[in-house]
């Protein structure tokens, strides 16, 4: 073999070597990135992963015709407001408490509501304390705030607005 040829052999081992470190470097970024899109789409689930055990539930409070406006605003404005009314900025978890229309919107954790279907709806698990990561709890424990959780008459009050359609 000539000096030529042996030159371009080199060369050409040099390139096929720098292709394989290029294909790897790549293909280890996709391996991150998919990594990544993997934890962000779990972290996304949040409260829609929460599992409701409607059996440790308060019972239902016995009234008919619960509503937003008349029973539940006035709760969630003493309970909720601090993290998620109207004032804050940037509500705690992109969730808003002030409005029927933002509870049933949900947050950044997706719907926490849906209405007559408790098993569906997170947030009675939440304000009831009864999910598995205490995190999630509303009001959370230890609040700086020092809001006390709602009482089991509370909750009951949250489960009749979910079961009877949330109106």
């Amino acid at each position: 073999m000539g000096e030529g040829q042996e030159s371009e052999v080199n060369l050409r081992s040099e390139l096929l070597f720098v292709k394989h470190r290029l294909n790897d470097a790549f293909m280890n970024k996709k391996s991150i990135w998919t990594g990544l899109s993997i934890v962000a789409g779990a972290l996304a689930l949040g409260a829609a992963d929460v599992k409701v055990d409607v059996a440790k539930l308060p019972p239902a409070a016995a009234k008919a015709g619960v509503t937003f406006d008349a029973d539940i605003k006035p709760m969630f404005e003493k309970s909720c407001a601090k993290c998620h009314g109207a004032d804050v900025e940037k509500p705690k978890g992109k969730f808003r408490s002030d409005t029927k229309a933002n509870v049933l919107k949900g947050g950044g954790e997706g719907v926490v509501v849906a209405p007559g279907d408790l098993a569906k709806s997170p947030l009675i698990a939440m304000v009831a304390q009864l999910t598995e990561d205490e995190d999630l709890f509303m009001p959370p424990k230890g609040n700086k705030a020092k809001i006390a959780p709602l009482t089991k008459e509370q909750v009951g009050l949250v489960r009749a607005w979910i079961e009877q359609g949330a109106k």
